[in-house]
C-alpha cells in the first residue's frame, strides 16, 4: 500500500509535523535520534534514509555506525546520550512510561521546550516507522 496515496490528507499532516520538528529541533540530533528509533523499530527504509542524511551533514561513517551501540560508544556526548536514552524509552515505551531517571537526565541537557520537542520529535519517527515496516517500504539500492 502507498499510505501517501490511500490517505493523503492524513499522510500530509505527519508530513507538516516532520516539518515542524526539522524546524526546531538541531538536524545532527534529530538525524541521529531517527536513526536510533528506526533502527529499534526495524524500519529499513528509515535507517537507511537517516543513515544517507547523517552521512551527506558531515557526519562520519564511525558515528553512524555506532548509533546502534551508544551506550558503549565513547564518541557521543552526555547531551546526545541523553536523546538517545530518551528515544529508547519513548520507542520502547512501556506501562510505567519514561523512567524518572532518563527523564532527569534528558532535563539537565534540554530545556523545557526542547524536550517538548523531542518528545514531539521521537513520536514523529515512530510514525514514520510504524508506516514504513506495515507497508514495506524498501530502501531503493544506492551505489
Amino acid at each position: 500500500m502507498n499510505l501517501g496515496q490511500v490517505a493523503r490528507e492524513g499522510y500530509r499532516n505527519v508530513l507538516e509535523l516532520e516539518k515542524y520538528v526539522r524546524a526546531n529541533v538541531d538536524n545532527k540530533l534529530l538525524f541521529l535520534i531517527q536513526l536510533r528509533a528506526s533502527l529499534l523499530n526495524g524500519c529499513a527504509y528509515c535507517v537507511d534514509s537517516h543513515s544517507h542524511e547523517l552521512l551527506e551533514g558531515g557526519e562520519s561513517v564511525q558515528r553512524v555506525l555506532g548509533v546502534a551501540v551508544w551506550r558503549e560508544f565513547p564518541h557521543f556526548t552526555p547531551r546526545e546520550k541523553a536523546a538517545f536514552a530518551l528515544t529508547d524509552a519513548v520507542t520502547r515505551l512501556d506501562e510505567h512510561g519514561v523512567p524518572d531517571e532518563v527523564w532527569a537526565q534528558a532535563e539537565e541537557f534540554f530545556a523545557e521546550k526542547e524536550l517538548a520537542d523531542l518528545i514531539l520529535a521521537i513520536g514523529t519517527i515512530n510514525v514514520w516507522n510504524r508506516i514504513g515496516v506495515s507497508t514495506e517500504m524498501h530502501p531503493p539500492l544506492r551505489k
